[in-house]
């Protein structure tokens, strides 16, 4: 068992885990909350490591900051690694902003989520969209409007097990239906 850690020691380990912590916390941009959290993390480490402390090869202060500076690498790749996970870190939208506004009252339509993940966001654009689509089915014969529905839902292996028609009749009629939205100006997806 090693004998109690002197008052020096103890203020040398304290003293190296405010820096480490400090200088991890500027590093990551961290609030100042997250201060004492990282202190802990980075003391709780040193205090499990201390046994292996060998006073003839070098000062406590030495050691310190070494087993310090390695968990300091180890909790900043952990927290790298999950920022990169969020897609560089988690935003409140009830949280106000610098001019008083929250960012979902600052955030557009166009800027929302669904625009962040690369699909159109546009209201206006989807509703011109529904127009088109309602102006073009209306055009069509009213069996083709009902196969349009059904195949929005289901596989041509399945409408033809319904008895719809046959694999290759439906596949034609959609080809023909495909090149009439088409002319109507829709996009064939």
């Amino acid at each position: 068992m090693r004998p109690p850690i002197s008052r020096t020691d103890l203020a040398t380990i304290l003293d190296e885990a405010d820096t480490a912590a400090a200088r991890l916390r500027r590093r990551l941009g961290l609030r100042r909350a997250d201060l004492d959290d990282l202190r802990q993390d980075l003391l709780l480490d040193l205090i499990q490591r201390l046994p292996a402390f060998d006073a003839t090869r070098g000062s406590i202060g030495a050691f310190a900051g070494i087993v310090l500076r390695n968990q300091s690498c180890r909790i900043a790749a952990r927290v790298i690694r999950e920022r990169r996970g969020w897609n560089g870190g988690l935003l409140s939208l009830d949280v106000p902003g610098s001019d008083g506004e929250t960012l979902a009252e600052q955030l557009g339509e166009n800027d929302g989520l669904s625009a962040w993940h690369g699909q159109t966001a546009s209201g206006e654009a989807a509703v011109e969209r529904r127009i088109d689509l309602a102006r073009a089915l209306g055009a069509l014969h009213p069996r083709d409007r009902s196969l349009c529905a059904a195949a929005t839902h289901s596989p041509v292996r399945v409408l033809a097990e319904r008895g719809l028609g046959s694999r290759a009749g439906l596949y034609r009629r959609i080809a023909e239906l495909r090149c009439a939205l088409a002319a109507h100006g829709l996009r064939v997806a």
